[in-house]
């Protein structure tokens, strides 16, 4: 951590990985404000319990003067941004948020962890052993996981694991996040094109995997998923001086009660995750962690513990016959993994899976066919859009006959009222049936545990 105790602002200070930036750096010592237009939870809780939650919501120019040592920009604020305008007026030093964790960092080993999806998971599962074993380490996470405060922790730690976004470091840097990281250890889960409004081509979205796998310094290690097409052209590439490691999905069973076991020869481990994305991300993380110094005995032992990272494929709440289970899933690839591991492990139950289109990608009319089939292991489909967040990114409203036919599903069901789709979860006979919601948003403010509470009575 910076040895000065600084006065450092925050814009954008409501996002998920920026908010426990700034508890930690308040934590630290240092002085520390900001701003957002919205802030959902858990970062509003976790702002407010520290003092950190903004008065009000916007932009407030006047909060910068002369005497702020650092502004830390978060993703969320565009170029036109009030205080952004602000602070460069006043020539105040800004940097993003992957800016200040490099160098934070700069005398650390980097272990980046990046893919257009599992990213959070393996980061997670490599957190967990480190802190099972009492390593010391730092980490910036994008979940929170059970037994940790805060998703960021800098200290003097020699190793650092890092969750690596492949989105732009902020309004004034077009680098993708894991780019700035600069890592010495890198993995790359999986390839699927998201982000359109910052990467219009697959072309251009695939490209920067390329280059986080060409940035893999002489005596630094690559590991990549043999069960991903792209990951797999990219990672089996030459390149001179690096160790390439690839990994494939981890050997597992399940027993008649529906637990699964991580399989080790005839040894049986048993874990909390299921779905074959979850094995293949246990499998990465287990790569990670031996080159580390983490053997696999180790790795079986820790694994056990290890709940899941908050809000992917997290279990909300559960009877006998139903279960209501939440996932961060918004893009294609993620939606169609997370809805088939719900399916496999309760093939006798029916199974309610609600999507909130909610990212700009998935709003986007050109982007839309890309969910084709994406929802087809649910017997009842659900989508859900929110008007105003649609007009808020400044795009055109997506008719309900669009939507149905880029699901390609007869039976999908389109809201576009979070009061009315509560309502029509609430009729359903949940005997037997599972409901599994998946958003990055909010639902239109839609509480998923009173709902899960009312569901599972």
């Amino acid at each position: 951590m910076h040895p000065k105790k600084q006065k450092i602002h925050f814009i954008a200070i409501g996002g998920s990985v920026m908010h426990s930036l700034a508890v930690a750096l308040k934590e630290a010592g240092h002085h520390v404000t900001g701003s957002d237009d919205e802030a959902f939870e858990p970062s509003r809780s976790a702002l407010a319990k520290h003092g950190l939650l903004p008065e009000k919501e916007g932009w407030t120019p006047e909060k910068l003067d002369a005497s702020i040592d650092l502004v830390i920009l978060g993703m969320h604020a565009r170029p036109d941004n009030p205080e952004l305008l602000q602070a460069k007026k006043l020539g105040l030093t800004i940097k993003s948020f992957p800016e200040y964790i490099y160098e934070q960092s700069i005398d650390k080993q980097r272990i980046v962890v990046a893919g257009s999806h599992g990213k959070t998971t393996i980061t997670a599962i490599v957190v967990h052993v480190l802190k099972y074993f009492n390593r010391d380490f730092d980490y910036v996470l994008g979940a929170r996981i059970t037994g940790l405060d805060y998703t960021v922790k800098l200290s003097h730690a020699p190793i650092i694991v890092i969750e690596g976004d492949e989105y732009p470091s902020s309004a004034l840097d077009a680098t993708p996040k894991f780019l700035r990281y600069q890592h010495h250890v890198g993995v790359i889960s999986g390839i699927s094109w998201d982000h359109v409004n910052a990467f219009p081509s697959e072309e251009d979205y695939v490209k920067q995997f390329d280059i986080f796998a060409d940035n893999t310094p002489k005596g630094g290690i690559l590991i990549y998923s043999e069960q991903d097409s792209l990951a797999l052209m990219i990672g089996k590439k030459e390149r001179e001086g690096i160790v390439q490691v690839v990994y494939k999905t981890h050997a597992h069973t399940q027993d008649a009660n529906g637990n699964c076991f991580l399989t080790n020869g005839k040894e049986r481990h048993l874990t909390q995750l299921f779905g074959n994305h979850n094995f293949q991300n246990l499998s990465a993380a287990k790569e990670v962690l031996k080159k580390i110094g983490i053997t696999p005995e180790q790795f079986f032992e820790a694994i056990p513990s290890f709940k899941g990272a908050e809000g992917r494929l997290e279990k909300i709440r559960e009877n006998g016959s139903t279960a209501v289970y939440k996932d961060f899933a918004h893009a294609p690839s993620k939606a169609k993994a997370t809805v088939k591991a719900l399916k496999e492990i309760f093939p006798a139950r029916e199974l309610v899976a609600c999507l909130e289109l909610h990212t700009y990608s998935s709003l986007n009319k050109d982007f839309l066919p890309h969910y084709k089939d994406s929802l087809k292991a649910a017997q009842l489909p659900v989508v859900y859009v929110n008007p105003e967040k649609t007009k808020a990114k400044g795009l055109e409203a997506i008719p309900e006959a669009a939507i149905r036919s880029a699901f390609g599903l007869p039976s999908l069901q389109v809201f576009t009222d979070a009061a009315t789709l509560e309502q029509f979860l609430l009729q359903q006979s949940w005997k037997n049936k599972n409901l599994l919601i998946m958003s990055s948003g909010n639902l239109g403010g839609l509480d998923v545990h009173t709902l899960a509470e009312k569901i599972v009575a």
